[in-house]
């Protein structure tokens, strides 16, 4: 008697489908890490924005003038009280004798942008900066909640942002 040697259909496709879950249980959870690394990134220049803003600050008492999302200090002109628009991973944050920040950073999506906003009425003297994190389990959202923001601030496109860093005299709701 002569027995054929191989595997039947029906061990093949229990072996696929094994892998198929395998593969998408794996694929799931390196999507996941991606977004959670992406959002790191932004809290993170946030926090270093933030940062170089303090510093601004405590050479001039009060926080660079801004423009429809972006500080105007790159470079930033003392006697007239406002300078360039500083693009977000291209302007140095600068007065030409300090360097704040060498190169702001950008937001790792290329669809998004952190925007900056200085509080009207404020004088100069409070800000907020934002940023849209993608994972929708942060517990570092604004209020708690990633799927509804309670700003109205877009940071690219139709895109919500969801995620503040401001001066500790203010809170990311104030407008």
């Amino acid at each position: 008697m002569k027995r054929n040697k191989g595997f039947t259909l029906v061990e093949l496709l229990v072996v696929m489908s094994i892998l198929g879950v395998l593969v998408a249980l794996i694929a799931g959870g390196f999507r996941t890490a991606q977004m959670r690394g992406r959002d790191a990134q932004r809290k993170s220049d946030l926090k270093e924005i933030a940062n170089a803003l303090e510093l601004f600050y405590s050479d001039y008492g009060k926080y660079p003038p801004e423009s429809s999302g972006y500080m105007l200090a790159c470079p930033y002109n003392p006697s007239i009280g406002t300078g360039t628009s500083c693009g977000w991973g291209a302007g140095e944050m600068t007065d030409s004798k300090t360097i704040y920040f060498k190169m702001l950073p950008s937001d790792p999506n290329s669809k998004q942008i952190y925007k900056y906003k200085i509080v009207i009425g404020s004088e100069d003297q409070k800000y907020q900066l934002f940023a849209h994190l993608e994972n929708s389990e942060d517990q570092d959202c604004l209020g708690g909640d990633c799927a509804t923001s309670p700003v109205s601030i877009t940071c690219g496109g139709t895109t919500i942002c969801n995620f503040a860093i401001t001066s500790a005299n203010t809170t990311a709701t104030e407008e």
